[in-house]
């Protein structure tokens, strides 16, 4: 990013908007004071919150990041979101207040003592956020807050910072793709240019109406211009994997119970319902990475040869039969550049040189990764890591790709793009399973809806 110039003024509510990669979150890192200094980028001009440096600032702002692993500090629901303000010096009394109150408004209705590491992405989102609203922050600045988290979660969430707002008169910023989301509780839209400026500038209303054939060509989500459903044509199904009587946990504690799954060659499954009802460990579970707590998990259509339980089977029999994508994208990178991450699968499945080469060079130009080729994956934006983390699993070319959150941090040509790509895999034959939350894509792409509750059983 360069050539910004930018004054928001206290109290005004911010929507920044722009193309996947257009600086956005490495803006709002700037206004956090969390770049990491001279060592770790360059940056030229000046850059003021509240009349002094941002560096100088971190008191009075609060970020939440795209990634919610990365904001989990300690290992209690409770202690973590009690984390910042005891940062602060707030009282005792106060911070415990405070922590009830935030963690009811962003609807984590658990008890204090809940371990972290238990909490789904949704949920570690919410997290997240309680823990900003706890420390009464002048700035609040939201990097896709919601992009994890299920509709009623979007609402509360939404609610939430409306009421803090409302409170405290904190200026806000929030990066959001989806605009419709945050357009009641905003009074001006930034939009940025990729590679340096700003594309547009105004109320919601001015920006919208006056920009939005241009804004939703560069990619930005403006309402009413939902890209158009690609094209599927029939496919005479194959039976691939068959999950009978299924009970899905962690560590031998059951979430799901009685679950029966199908999954046919050219058919597309999507997995829905709210953050912590165990839809990321049913598609680990089906990937062959956890094991069933009971029933069957019959993946006789993939083995060709090997035994029938996925779960059985090494990482170089999966990487080409069932390709992952993880929650969190970074979660699955291992080298130190883009072209290498994707030529691991491929290569560990003992592909040639030769078609590597062209498989890397075919997928990376449909996601808009070439010019990123030798880019460190984890410098990638959030949009950009979860296309590399697609990537991955789609070189391999397995006839089954389980999927979570496969558009998360998505802008809406990057979306279209993908969805068109994944469409044209189960036209061939492939069978995909996505984790969703997203009901653009959902109603793009699935043959078949999953919806799952948020109803623990025993064992």
């Amino acid at each position: 990013m360069s050539g910004l110039d930018l004054s928001i003024s206290p109290g005004e509510r911010v929507l920044l908007l722009g193309a996947s990669g257009a600086g956005k979150s490495t803006l709002i890192h700037a206004l956090a004071g969390v770049l990491g200094g001279e060592d770790e980028g360059e940056q030229q001009g000046q850059l003021l919150v509240a009349g002094r440096p941002a560096e100088q600032s971190r008191g009075r702002v609060g970020l939440v990041l795209q990634d919610p692993d990365s904001q989990v500090i300690l290992a209690k629901v409770g202690d973590d979101v009690a984390f910042g303000c005891e940062n602060l010096g707030v009282a005792r009394d106060e911070i415990w207040r405070r922590v009830h109150e935030s963690l009811t408004s962003v609807g984590l209705n658990l008890p204090l003592d809940h371990p972290t590491n238990q909490l789904s992405g949704g949920q570690k989102q919410r997290l997240a956020l309680a823990g900003v609203l706890a420390m009464r922050p002048g700035l609040v600045l939201l990097d896709e807050p919601t992009a994890n988290l299920d509709p009623d979660g979007v609402t509360e969430v939404r609610d939430a910072v409306g009421s803090i707002l409302t409170d405290t008169l904190s200026t806000f910023i929030v990066i959001e793709h989806r605009v419709d989301v945050w357009l009641e509780l905003v009074d001006r839209v930034i939009v940025l240019e990729p590679g340096g400026g700003v594309l547009a500038d105004g109320t919601p209303r001015e920006v919208l109406t006056r920009h939005g054939a241009s804004l939703a060509a560069s990619g930005v989500w403006v309402p009413g211009r939902t890209p158009a459903a690609p094209q599927r044509v029939p496919f005479e199904s194959t039976q691939l994997v068959l999950a009978s009587d299924l009970t899905i946990g962690r560590r031998g504690m059951p979430i799901q119970a009685h679950l029966d799954i199908a999954l046919s060659s050219g058919r597309s499954l999507a997995v829905t319902g709210p953050n912590g009802a165990g839809k990321t460990t049913l598609g680990l579970t089906l990937a062959g990475l956890l094991p069933p707590v009971s029933g069957t998990l019959d993946a006789s259509g993939l083995a060709r040869g090997l035994p029938p339980a996925p779960i059985a089977w090494k990482s170089r029999d999966l990487v080409s039969r069932i390709g992952s994508v993880f929650q969190d994208p970074e979660h699955q990178f291992v080298t130190g550049s883009v072209r290498e991450e994707l030529a691991v699968g491929p290569r560990a499945a003992k592909v040639a040189p030769a078609e590597i080469a062209r498989r890397v060079d075919e997928v990376s130009s449909r996601l808009r990764l070439d010019r990123l080729l030798a880019v460190n994956p984890f410098t990638l934006s959030g949009g950009e890591k979860r296309r590399l983390s697609v990537a991955t699993a789609l070189v391999s070319a397995p006839p089954l790709l389980v999927l979570d959150e496969p558009t998360f941090g998505q802008d809406a040509r990057t979306w279209a793009e993908l969805v068109q790509l994944l469409a044209e895999l189960l036209n061939a034959g492939r069978s995909i399973v996505s984790i969703t939350h997203d009901a653009a894509f959902v109603d793009a792409i699935a043959d078949d809806e999953l919806r799952i509750t948020r109803q623990l059983v025993s064992a």
